[in-house]
């Protein structure tokens, strides 16, 4: 299980950069958060599952994961951050870095053996903030990234990259949150994956 895991999220990582999603979509900010959330929800868990016992050095505090995830995820949709990513390829490189990397500390360290429910309360948190980030873009009153990056208003597609975020990083987070607790409730004491 742990060697197809790996394959997977490096077969995620793959399609979300090699693939000209852009391109078929049509779409700029919609793929951006498809990316993002591919990333941190997707290829991140995949590769924790599959990689994290050899990655010992990403374990910290879930609850500490998240607030650091929580960071660099708000600070990377500020739109002069974003305008960054979206016109220079060395702000791309570093935003998308930045967003595996904390993707990847929160998956590590909240599944770490002999911490599920510290895991299971940085997952939920992560879940939470997630969903209150695609809940900002979907109500926002106008588009906060297109001037910035150039481009003309389009509030529709801030609005499904608003949904993505809720779509995909909330129940990802919300279920691996869940499992966790289950995996207590189940065995009576706290155990990892």
């Amino acid at each position: 299980m742990r060697q197809a895991a790996t394959y997977a999220g490096l077969a995620v990582l793959a399609a979300i950069w090699l693939l000209p999603l852009q391109l078929w979509l049509g779409w700029v900010f919609p793929v951006h958060m498809l990316r993002h959330m591919a990333l941190v929800a997707i290829a991140a868990p995949l590769l924790a599952i599959g990689l994290g016992a050899r990655m010992p050095w990403l374990t910290i505090s879930p609850l500490l994961a998240s607030a650091l995830e929580f960071a660099v995820v708000w600070l990377w949709h500020l739109p002069t951050l974003h305008g960054i990513a979206y016109l220079h390829l060395p702000g791309y490189v570093l935003e998308q870095a930045g967003f595996l990397a904390v993707g990847l500390l929160v998956w590590v360290s909240a599944l770490r053996p002999g911490e599920a429910l510290t895991g299971a309360g940085g997952l939920l948190v992560t879940s939470m903030h997630m969903t209150l980030l695609g809940a900002l873009l979907i109500l926002a009153p106008r588009d906060l990234f297109a001037a910035i990056c150039g481009l003309a208003p389009d509030l529709g597609q801030q609005q499904i990259g608003g949904l993505l975020m809720l779509g995909i990083g909330t129940p990802v987070y919300l279920i691996g949150g869940l499992i966790l607790v289950h995996g207590v409730l189940e065995g009576g004491e706290e155990q990892g994956v």
